[in-house]
């Protein structure tokens, strides 16, 4: 849900154009929320449950906290600047601070558990489907990771096709374990 929101700011921006309110709403639903559903699901599957709560609260709050400084910095528009969806634009640039430590811990947990899990159905001798759908799993995963990189370095055009490329890649891998497990 969090990729598609993001999805939806990225398509105000290009029908509508810029406009500080969606950028400031592309930033919260895409570098603070990203991925962090996800990796939060992947804790409760993997993790003992007091471990998934407490990380899910303090995360939580991290991401509160960032989006109400993200709300609250004022933006500086550079001569230069040529109207992509960037937080480069915030004047507190600390705010940018807080997106890779949430993304950082969505990237251990989403693609580390995918990969995870591949490795312990391979080792039980599941080699086919859930080994397989694990790895579509953790390709998908990283594949914002990467588009998010490139948007840092001013590429923004990048993360659209690596959400929607990861995105494709996720519900293949979920499709596969489901598949197998309805035959």
């Amino acid at each position: 849900m969090t990729f598609g929101l993001g999805t939806l700011a990225e398509s105000i921006h290009v029908l509508f154009g810029w406009n500080e309110i969606n950028l400031k709403y592309w930033y919260i639903i895409g570098a603070l929320l990203g991925g962090f559903p996800l990796a939060q699901g992947t804790v409760y599957l993997l993790m003992k449950k007091k471990f998934a709560d407490i990380t899910a609260g303090i995360f939580i709050t991290l991401i509160l906290i960032a989006a109400v400084f993200v709300i609250l910095t004022p933006i500086t528009i550079p001569e230069s600047y040529d109207g992509k969806l960037t937080g480069a634009v915030f004047t507190w640039e600390w705010v940018r601070l807080f997106s890779p430590l949430i993304n950082i811990y969505a990237f251990l947990f989403l693609v580390g558990g995918a990969i995870y899990s591949a490795i312990r159905y391979y080792r039980r001798g599941q080699k086919l489907a859930p080994f397989k759908g694990n790895i579509f799993i953790a390709f998908g995963g990283l594949l914002p990771g990467i588009g998010g990189t490139f948007t840092r370095m001013g590429y923004v055009e990048v993360l659209f096709i690596t959400e929607l490329l990861g995105l494709l890649l996720i519900y293949v891998g979920y499709r596969v374990i489901k598949d197998s497990r309805d035959h």
